[in-house]
């Protein structure tokens, strides 16, 4: 289905014969088309009167020669570009309908760079809205911006415009070769993801400005993997002045928890193997083969492309040690974990009996169980299962936030903010889902992303796996304007979330939790004992 629509000045029969349009085009949206750099957009009205820009192109389709090549501009296009229907998603496998994020099927393509733009009611150029870029996760491999979790009409309803950014994941957004770096300019290769997100935030500063926002105060929001690449964004000249504020929901490099960045080296090893195993001559060959198969080769060889590397150009330096030097982008920051956020699950945090604790504690410290025990200590069932749960909410996604915190605080100006979402959904009795237990999955990873950004609902399109409660939804809006103060302001304080600023004198964190927001310390002791005793390996 074609997305132009022809300017035509003319009857409605005529407009329907010339384009192929739907009816409804001579009832037009407000305010539209409106005109961008490559050419004229007209987007589609909801009912609450948020305007949705579907599928807008940002960058050239990163196809054929353009595979494994840094995003290129978007041909300019006559007539208007009707950016009414999610597109697809970049490279990556349907979800089985069972699991439990499961938002439907749209189809996956190397042809991916697009955005999904909401606009709030009556939204116009020269408005200079707040806006707020989301930036997914699913660990580098998977995810996408068409996910009905991420829908931006919520919070364009409260008013700010809400964007997502697509990028290329997996291996064709990680892949690094030598002769991709030999050919680069940069002497480096892989990141393509990565530069994908920059391309996306450059387009909307020469852009937001026609939807009506303001390319001086974008606020990017990143969740697990999403958080990682902000973290990165911070990290990189290449970024520099493209945001006013950062949001890392669940991720970073930060600490303990941080995830290894491979060099140069470690990936184009990847890359060569990725070669030998397609028996191709060369990039221009590997380029000719259908995406299905290289992931289908890449998966039979055990070739994972794992993430971004640490090649010297989009990606500098550790962010850590990027952050001591202070020549991270200084911007305000919102960190935030849930409160079962471990990304690798042990027996201590899945205990819930006194005997099981112990010794899982035991098994797990070694010699410093005794030192481990004395900080989280247990006399019986519902206190073991109490404490396993704290050094979850203390450990993984948690401490790295708190890492985060405490690193950005060594050199940054700007104020830093540390909340945790604490509060597991309800379901209905009975519900099946595929990839997790309901009894014992908690607040976990991903479970608050509904809550941020008004998408309840989102989770019962296809099948009920969710009782929401009048206080669920209630919590949602408290959580969404946390964002919308920040994007507005880069001050994420409401009414109804006092969050304190972060002090790494004593560090402290808002909770939204089961009975509203409560404000905890840090217990400094506790937090050290997992920063510096990582559990005993086998």
């Amino acid at each position: 289905m074609g997305r132009f629509k022809a300017l035509v000045c003319c009857t409605a029969m005529a407009l329907l014969a010339m384009t192929g349009a739907r009816a409804g085009v001579m009832n037009p949206i407000p305010g539209d088309p409106i005109t961008i750099e490559s050419g004229k957009l007209s987007g589609t009205l909801l009912d609450s009167g948020v305007k949705a820009y579907l599928g807008v192109p940002f960058a050239a389709p990163p196809v054929r020669e353009l595979r494994w090549h840094e995003p290129m501009p978007v041909k300019p296009w006559k007539g208007i570009y009707n950016a009414d229907s999610k597109i697809t998603n970049c490279y990556i496998a349907l979800r089985a309908t069972t699991l439990n994020h499961y938002f439907g099927e749209i189809k996956s393509s190397e042809d991916c760079l697009y955005t999904n733009i909401w606009t709030p009611p009556g939204a116009k150029a020269g408005d200079k809205l707040p806006v707020v870029v989301w930036i997914h996760g699913g660990g580098f491999q998977e995810g996408s911006i068409n996910f009905d979790v991420y829908g931006g009409e919520p919070l364009a309803k409260k008013g700010v415009i809400f964007v997502g950014i697509s990028y290329r994941v997996n291996i064709f957004g990680n892949l690094a070769h030598p002769e991709l770096t030999a050919s680069s300019g940069h002497k480096a290769s892989g990141n393509y993801g990565l530069m994908d997100q920059i391309a996306g935030l450059k387009w909307l500063q020469r852009n937001i400005a026609a939807f009506g926002g303001d390319p001086a105060n974008v606020t990017v929001m990143g969740q697990s993997a999403g958080a990682m690449a902000v973290d990165l964004l911070q990290s990189t000249p290449l970024a520099h002045g493209l945001y006013a504020h950062v949001v890392a929901l669940s991720g970073g490099y930060h600490g303990v928890a941080s995830p290894h960045l491979e060099t140069l080296a470690e990936t184009e090893a990847k890359g060569i193997k990725l070669q030998q195993a397609m028996k191709a001559r060369d990039i221009a060959q590997m380029r000719t083969i259908p995406a299905d198969q290289i992931t289908a080769i890449a998966a039979a060889n055990k070739i994972t492309f794992s993430g971004p590397t640490l090649e010297g150009y989009v990606v500098p330096g550790n962010p850590a040690d990027i952050y001591a030097a202070g020549k991270q982008t200084d911007v305000p920051l919102l960190l935030a974990s849930v409160g079962n956020d471990i990304f690798s699950k042990t027996a201590v945090t899945d205990a819930r009996n006194l005997a099981d604790y112990q010794k899982a504690v035991r098994d797990l410290y070694g010699a410093d169980a005794d030192a481990f025990l004395k900080l989280f200590p247990a006399r019986n069932d519902a206190e073991a299962a109490h404490q396993a749960m704290e050094v979850a909410r203390i450990s993984g996604f948690g401490i790295m936030g708190r890492d985060w915190a405490r690193d950005a605080s060594l050199q940054a100006k700007s104020p830093i903010w540390l909340v945790q979402y604490n509060h597991p959904h309800p379901y209905p009795p009975g519900v099946f889902i595929s990839d997790m237990d309901v009894k014992t999955a908690g607040a976990y990873h991903n479970s608050d992303l509904p809550f941020w950004y008004g998408t309840l609902d989102s989770l019962n399109l296809y099948r009920n796996i969710r009782a929401w409660t009048p206080y669920d939804y209630k919590l949602s809006n408290q959580m969404q304007d946390v964002v919308v103060a920040f994007a507005r302001t880069g001050n994420p304080v409401t009414a109804a979330a006092k969050i304190p600023r972060y002090d790494p004198k004593r560090e402290q964190r808002l909770v939204f939790g089961d009975a509203g927001t409560t404000i905890e310390t840090l217990n400094r002791k506790q937090v050290d004992f997992i920063e510096t005793h990582p559990p005993k390996k086998n």
